[in-house]
């Protein structure tokens, strides 16, 4: 058995209207926590947050300290904070640096000041790159060799959390995803269903590298892990599925769940060379360069690459253990869409 603490008495989220955000956020209502205060970016997305007396919004950019300081009024020891604000596809390198590495720096900083019992901070796997050889897994205590501008910004932040847990003694816990899918999805992963559909997804160089990905649910379970066992404290946690998936079979699977929730697929998929994906990321380098981000080029550029982890420490340690493999979990959020009205 893993020992775990009780619940806080209060919960602090930030990016509470994002596709992470939004499935913690209900989790925690399920599970009966009360007393939360959650960030969301804009007003719009207010109602994207569930209304009661549980939830308290605040509004604001997680980069403006003044709007961190305001989330954080009341905080105490009895205040967990689990941090998942951040930006993945921005318009400027810029806004990696100004949301992911210096809104870190500024919910690390409040917790800090406010004696919270806990922090986790949600990364990335893309501190530490890619994976030397398709064999390779990310270790626990994996070197960083952060992959472009995001990669770098979330390295930073990374380093901002450790140096907190180092310097002020505040208790820390960092979760490394990968490529995570399932309910309240973005359209990026809508858009991902509809090139599978139509046989249009690319798969570069044969389609054998491999790829860690985590059901948005496993994820919410190792992030609850890494938060109320004593021992998460400290380190960084890999939380993704069982195992990692050859791309081939990521789009083999997506395709079946499609058909098995009624939708016609496009046999096949946009089968393209090895130096395709060189192009586009070389690309990808010189327009950040620039300062500038296109999301289309950045993610074609890493599609030949093996990007896997290995959870076996998060597994050990936290107790964490993924329920939901990937065909399940694309069916569920395949279903999701549905119930949205979202055209797949």
């Amino acid at each position: 058995m893993i020992d775990r603490r009780e619940a806080p008495v209060a919960t602090v989220v930030t990016g509470a209207a994002g596709w992470l955000g939004r499935a913690l956020v209900h989790r925690l209502l399920a599970d009966g926590r009360t007393r939360l205060r959650v960030l969301v970016h804009t007003d719009d997305e207010r109602s994207l947050v569930p209304q009661g007396d549980d939830i308290s919004v605040e509004v604001g950019d997680v980069g403006d300290r003044r709007v961190v300081d305001r989330l954080f009024a009341g905080a105490g020891a009895g205040t967990d904070v689990i941090h998942t604000a951040g930006v993945i596809h921005p318009k400027r390198v810029s806004d990696f640096f100004h949301t992911n590495t210096g809104g870190t720096r500024h919910v690390t900083a409040a917790a800090t000041a406010a004696g919270v019992r806990r922090l986790v901070h949600v990364s990335s796997n893309s501190p530490f790159g890619t994976n030397p050889q398709p064999t390779d897994l990310f270790r626990q205590d994996e070197p960083y060799h952060p992959y472009y501008g995001y990669g770098r910004s979330k390295m930073e932040a990374e380093q901002v959390v450790f140096a907190a847990v180092e310097r002020d003694g505040l208790d820390a816990a960092v979760v490394r995803p990968p490529w995570f899918y399932g309910p309240f999805q973005p359209p990026r992963q809508t858009t991902f269903f509809r090139m599978v559909r139509a046989g249009r997804f690319p798969v570069i160089a044969g389609g054998t590298q491999r790829r860690s990905m985590v059901y948005v649910g496993n994820l919410v379970d190792g992030i609850l892990a890494a938060e109320l066992v004593p021992a998460a404290g400290g380190k960084g946690w890999w939380v993704a599925d069982e195992r990692p998936y050859e791309v081939n079979e990521i789009v083999e699977t997506v395709g079946r769940a499609l058909r098995d929730e009624g939708f016609s697929v496009k046999e096949g998929a946009l089968r393209l060379p090895g130096i395709a994906s060189r192009v586009a990321e070389l690309g990808d380098r010189v327009i950040q360069r620039a300062g500038l981000y296109q999301q289309q080029l950045h993610v074609l550029g890493e599609m030949d690459k093996t990007i896997a982890c290995d959870i076996s420490a998060s597994r050990d340690v936290l107790g964490y253990e993924p329920a939901i493999a990937l065909y399940e979990g694309m069916r569920l959020s395949i279903r999701w869409c549905k119930e949205q009205g979202l055209e797949l």
